[in-house]
């Protein structure tokens, strides 16, 4: 019988999590009766925090390309922490760790950002093998974070399909301690599972960007599917949306927050269809 978490209602969910970046997630998301995330993809600090405090009214989460900021300066973090409290979300830093365990406990640690003292879940990419959650684990078990596997990607022609991805939720399948869910475009509960395992109760989180209600695509390759089509029809639980939100004028502070305000409401609905 495929499994049916996901038709539960999030905080219902929440009670069956053992790891407490999950379940922080799951209640945000039933508190706030949210579930978009935005993905700030901008350059500037100021810009940068601007867009957080306009948003964060409507968003569960907030996904940061923390290095892709040219002014960054470690300062940043505990005001990005302030709007976190401020207006009820977490952060989760896009890194999409892809390295040896070694390093890439190094690099979740330490360097210029110290990942895992903020970011309350991060990614990384299946290709190395199991030694990428072990090393991972490793930093971000300890304080309490959580980790979302790269099982599927909204870009046209990824590779990450088949069995790669079945590869992918094997591997959340032995760590879920720490593996919270995948970056994916479907639901993953089930996937890959032996004819003998019982698979009825997993409950993994699916996040999935390529989210728009306008457009459906760029000239990069990105693919964009609307909420209803990601939460309702795939059965995923949280949308990401950037520039969906906040658009290429990024000082029209009003019209940003009137978009994650419409996101907010259209995949909460979506959401609401698909428990009934």
């Amino acid at each position: 019988m495929a499994p049916s978490a996901h038709l539960k209602s999030y905080g219902q969910r929440a009670l069956k999590q053992t790891n407490p970046a999950a379940i922080l997630l799951l209640e945000t998301m039933e508190r706030k009766k949210t579930n978009l995330a935005v993905s700030v993809d901008v350059t500037t600090s100021a810009d940068f925090l601007t867009i957080v405090d306009a948003v964060g009214p409507f968003v569960c989460l907030i996904k940061t390309h923390i290095d892709i900021l040219e002014d960054f300066e470690y300062s940043l973090i505990e005001r990005l922490e302030n709007l976190s409290l401020k207006h009820d979300f977490l952060i989760f830093e896009d890194r999409k760790f892809a390295d040896i365990g070694n390093t890439v406990a190094h690099q979740y640690s330490s360097g210029v950002y110290k990942i895992a003292r903020w970011s309350h879940l991060t990614n990384a990419h299946p290709v190395p093998g199991p030694s990428i959650i072990k090393g991972l684990a490793s930093v971000g078990l300890p304080v309490g974070r959580g980790l979302l596997l790269l099982a599927e990607m909204s870009t046209k022609g990824s590779l990450a399909t088949g069995t790669y991805t079945e590869d992918a939720v094997r591997m959340a399948r032995l760590n879920r301690d720490f593996v919270v869910g995948f970056i994916a475009q479907h639901r993953m509960d089930g996937i890959g599972a032996a004819p003998d395992e019982d698979v009825t109760d997993e409950d993994f989180l699916v996040l999935t960007p390529g989210v728009g209600l306008d457009s459906k695509g760029d000239a990069m390759g990105q693919q964009y599917r609307t909420p209803e089509e990601v939460i309702l029809d795939s059965g995923c639980d949280v949308i990401i949306v950037g520039r969906g939100v906040y658009g290429t004028d990024l000082k029209a502070t009003a019209a940003i927050v009137a978009r994650a305000e419409r996101y907010m409401a259209e995949g909460w609905a979506a959401y609401l269809r698909r428990l009934v």
